[in-house]
């Protein structure tokens, strides 16, 4: 039943937890409120004992932190607010000692327009780098190229006055796109790519890398007829467009095979794609394609404010989770959306969405769980004479922003700043976050915390969970159940979404013994298992 080689096989990143770090944000050690790769490091151990697979750490080259690291500056530099490459390399080592891969986020799509390419580029239009951006002329009155809109907010072309033409941005206007129909561009980031395989990182995680290549007639996007009511961009007019030429096209793959094919040159790397959220199904099985990606995540639950076993169904099956298709990402909490606790409603009793990640820990794919899910936090409030972020900032109050989800980790119950900082931090921490902090939680058995830790640690040593097939079971409504098989050996897995208990009918003739060690309490009576709420059930048949 075991599987002890998983983290040295090809294909580790199939049933991986991969723990999301948001530097930021999880431990400073130089007292200037920021949390650092150092902070990383020191945590390595608490990281380890969740039992988890790899860690994902957000942006740390050098930007100028207008988007907190998604404007980069310089792709083969460690900002100093974070560090400095020695720090990632002892970062690394201290990973990789405790059998931890590391996923480093990439931000290939556009730049800070501080980056030397970009302010090379702009300069005029025949210097080397003049085809590097996404350039164009306005239109004979003077109005941008198309009707393209920015993610952030009104147009996505900005008006240089050095060149007399308008740039394209999918973000912040200082956050201009690449030019991916330009080979140099292409080579520059696979060159930057490499720098950080030599250094022995185990994989990037691709932001919005459905944004790379663009449409070079720059035909207007046609209008969104079903706008879906409750949509998480609903205050933004970007919704109100199908982007049909200014993401997702043809040339994007074309690259990522480019990508793929260099980072198989070195042992066991992966990519993980983030796709948006318009046509996901077919995006996700054309970029998930033999090849391409390895693993990739989408918005379908990050966004959900109710997730139910007939919606996560749906999903795997629109995915496809037979042995040809595309191995997706389960994703429920990030740094770009709202805490799961607060979203689903479950703020009173988190057991809700620890059973949720539990299912995804155990469907067929890798999952990410962002830092401080293990806990159980809430979403913070957070004031507005203290929000950072600029998406916030730009919507509010219709839209608070993501920093609700992004303040500081909650280290100690009784120290000041929660642990995290001996200073004030950069965003603060929130009276509810203090009270659920690690050492608090430590020392408590049926904690959020000992229970993630229990059930991750016991998951993580079964073969059929991390990458066997999986197949539906037929039961109630408010039960996700199915079986995962590999070699042989079946594992039954069903969870109870509800908060009351539930009756099943599942035979040990037909599913084996019950498995023992998970943490979630559930008893078999005869032919009957009683699931109680938020309960989690688990048995496997032809165990060697």
């Amino acid at each position: 039943m075991t599987d002890q080689n998983q983290t040295t096989e090809t294909d580790w990143w199939k049933g991986a937890v991969i723990y999301q770090i948001y530097p930021r944000s999880f431990l400073d050690t130089t007292g200037n409120g920021v949390g650092d790769l150092c902070g990383i490091t020191e945590k390595m151990d608490y990281i380890a004992s969740l039992g988890v697979d790899a860690v994902w750490i957000s942006p740390f080259v050098k930007s100028p932190m207008l988007d907190f690291g998604y404007d980069v500056s310089d792709y083969l530099a460690v900002d100093p607010l974070f560090g400095g490459l020695e720090d990632f390399r002892e970062l690394l080592d201290a990973a990789h000692e405790r059998g931890l891969k590391v996923i480093m986020d990439q931000v290939f799509s556009h730049t800070s327009d501080q980056h030397p390419w970009f302010l090379e580029s702009r300069e005029r239009r025949d210097n080397p780098k003049s085809d590097w951006y996404v350039w164009a002329d306005g239109k004979p009155d003077g109005t941008p190229p198309n009707n393209w809109l920015s993610v952030f907010g009104g147009s996505s072309w900005q008006w240089e006055p050095r060149r007399g033409q308008y740039y394209l941005h999918n973000f912040l206007r200082q956050m201009p796109d690449l030019n991916y129909h330009c080979a140099e561009v292409q080579e520059a980031i696979l060159d930057a790519s490499r720098f950080w395989l030599d250094l022995g990182v185990d994989g990037f995680r691709l932001d919005v890398c459905t944004f790379y290549a663009h449409d070079l007639e720059l035909r207007d996007n046609p209008p969104n007829p079903h706008v879906p009511r409750g949509e998480a961009f609903r205050f933004n007019p970007y919704s109100k467009q199908i982007h049909q030429y200014d993401i997702v096209r043809p040339e994007t793959v074309k690259f990522l095979e480019r990508l793929r094919a260099l980072c198989d040159g070195y042992d066991n790397r992966a990519l993980l794609g983030e796709l948006n959220e318009s046509d996901a199904v077919r995006v996700h099985r054309e970029y998930t394609a033999i090849r391409r990606l390895q693993l990739a995540y989408g918005y379908w639950l990050l966004g959900a404010h109710e997730i139910t076993p007939s919606l996560l169904r749906e999903v795997a099956a629109d995915l496809g989770h037979a042995d040809d298709s595309g191995w997706p990402c389960w994703a429920l909490d990030n740094h770009d959306f709202a805490r799961a606790v607060t979203r689903l409603g479950a703020e009173p009793n988190p057991d809700l969405v620890t059973v949720i990640l539990a299912a995804l820990a155990t469907m067929r794919g890798a999952m990410c769980l962002y830092q401080g899910s293990e806990l159980g936090l809430p979403e913070a409030e957070v004031p507005y004479d203290r929000l950072s972020d600029p998406y916030g900032r730009e919507f509010w109050p219709a839209y608070k922003g993501r920093d609700g989800a992004r303040t500081p980790m909650p280290w100690k119950v009784e120290a000041e700043h929660a642990g995290f900082s001996a200073v004030e931090p950069w965003l603060p921490v929130t009276p509810a976050h203090r009270d659920l902090a690690v050492d608090g939680q430590d020392a408590l058995p049926g904690s959020t915390l000992n229970r993630m830790r229990r059930f991750l640690g016991w998951r993580r040593d079964i073969a059929p969970i991390r990458r066997g097939g999986m197949e539906f079971v037929d039961t109630s409504a408010e039960v996700l159940a199915f079986r995962r098989a590999l070699d042989g050996e079946t594992v039954t897995c069903a969870f109870n979404f509800s908060e009351h208990e539930v009756v099943l009918d599942m035979p040990e003739a037909e599913t084996g013994p019950a498995m023992e060690g998970h943490g979630f309490g559930a008893a078999r009576h005869g032919d009957k298992v009683y699931l109680p709420g938020y309960g989690a059930f688990f048995a496997c048949e032809n165990a060697p």
